[in-house]
């Protein structure tokens, strides 16, 4: 099964600085589609439709009813505060907690919600991957906010991960940040991806080309990139569309921190930055690395070279296993909120539940145990903030 993740262009290898390292790719990954046969309809097939419709009646009324007393519950966490999120989703009294779940595009509101079922609570912040093929036909990986999208987004924020790659296609077919400088794409791509954004209505956070100072020199030059995301920015705004969230994320990969300072597009076109850090362990024959050594070094690089005020996102955050102890995983993720509370400005933590290719890469949540401890941890009230 192919699921709608990120393209990592290439293997990270275990820096000198605790918590430093790269990631391995993730291989380019068109999206089968499998159309839904069509059942043939018998004597009972009105009834049988009544019955789906009335259990689906119930169980939205149900839906709406937990969502809600749950935004009530975050209220009163807030102890009398205003936590109702700013205008840039930023929560003020706490920070979101959200995952990137491995899903086929159209079930992707079902593997939502048999995540948080696992994990005890709903999501504050749902991730998804969109690469800049043409947004039209049956292939959906150029579709930003796909129908699926949309009904997790009715009780969620959405975050879209954008890049510039046709997954699957041809060389020829492969976006280069000059081209979308140029405004080459504009007509094709970038004017129907911000008007279909537009048309949501909602805010959702945006990210281009997540991990750029992975992408360069095959992609263009550290300018390159800051004139593409500046020009994307610029289009949306000549075309109205006011309700993108601007999130700029980097791996956070410190070997990398010349060009990541390079590639940062300016204070007036980036609302949130989120850097991608993990515990990897044998993945890339590293030592075992606590949360807070994956997370300290580049929060407070990030907030000495790039922004000392602009919210911070754990855009990605996991840990392998280690299978000669089988609770390590669990007491990993028992350090999190801790640790998120003494990182100034970090707003938002999101898991990353799925692997990375090679042997020992599996980032995922490996036994009960580690469910039971990411469960208690993302329970704190500090993780559990209004979401309107």
């Amino acid at each position: 099964m192919r699921f709608n993740r990120p393209h990592r262009p290439f293997r990270r290898k275990p820096s000198t600085a605790a918590g430093q390292h790269r990631r391995t790719p993730h291989p380019e990954r068109p999206h089968a589609r499998t159309p839904h046969e069509e059942r043939a309809a018998g004597p009972s097939a009105s009834s049988r439709r009544r019955l789906l419709i009335t259990s689906a009646t119930v169980v939205s009324a149900v839906l709406v009813a937990v969502f809600a007393l749950r935004d009530q519950e975050r209220g009163a966490a807030g102890s009398g505060a205003d936590c109702r999120p700013t205008q840039l989703l930023e929560p003020p009294c706490g920070a979101w907690f959200g995952a990137f779940v491995p899903h086929e595009r159209d079930d992707l509101p079902e593997k939502v919600r048999a995540y948080e079922k696992r994990v005890g609570r709903a999501l504050d912040i749902v991730y998804t991957y969109h690469d800049m093929s043409l947004a039209s036909g049956t292939r959906r990986e150029g579709q930003l906010l796909t129908p699926e999208e949309r009904r997790v987004g009715e009780d969620h924020l959405l975050l879209l991960s954008w890049e510039s790659k046709w997954w699957g296609g041809t060389k020829r077919q492969q976006p280069t940040w000059k081209q979308i400088a140029a405004g080459e794409l504009d007509d094709r791509v970038i004017d129907v991806q911000a008007r279909r954004i537009k048309d949501y209505g909602k805010k959702v956070f945006l990210s281009f080309d997540l991990e750029m100072d992975t992408r360069t020199p095959a992609s263009g030059t550290p300018a390159d990139y800051v004139k593409a995301y500046r020009h994307i920015h610029d289009r949306f705004r000549d075309l109205g569309v006011d309700n993108v969230v601007w999130t700029w994320i980097t791996t956070g990969y410190l070997d990398h921190a010349d060009a990541i300072e390079k590639m940062y597009p300016g204070d007036d076109y980036v609302d949130w930055i989120g850097y991608n850090q993990y515990n990897y362990y044998r993945c890339h024959d590293a030592g075992w690395l606590t949360f807070a050594q994956t997370q300290n070094a580049t929060h407070d690089w990030i907030r000495a070279n790039i922004s000392d005020d602009k919210p911070l996102m754990l855009s990605e955050f996991g840990t392998a296993e280690d299978t000669t102890r089988p609770r390590r995983q669990a007491e990993w993720y028992a350090q999190v909120p801790g640790v998120l509370k003494d990182l100034e400005g970090v707003k938002a933590a999101l898991q990353w539940n799925h692997r990375d290719p090679g042997p020992h890469c599996n980032l995922a949540l490996a036994n009960d145990a580690a469910w039971d401890s990411l469960r208690k941890a993302v329970a704190d009230p500090y993780l559990n903030q209004p979401l309107r």
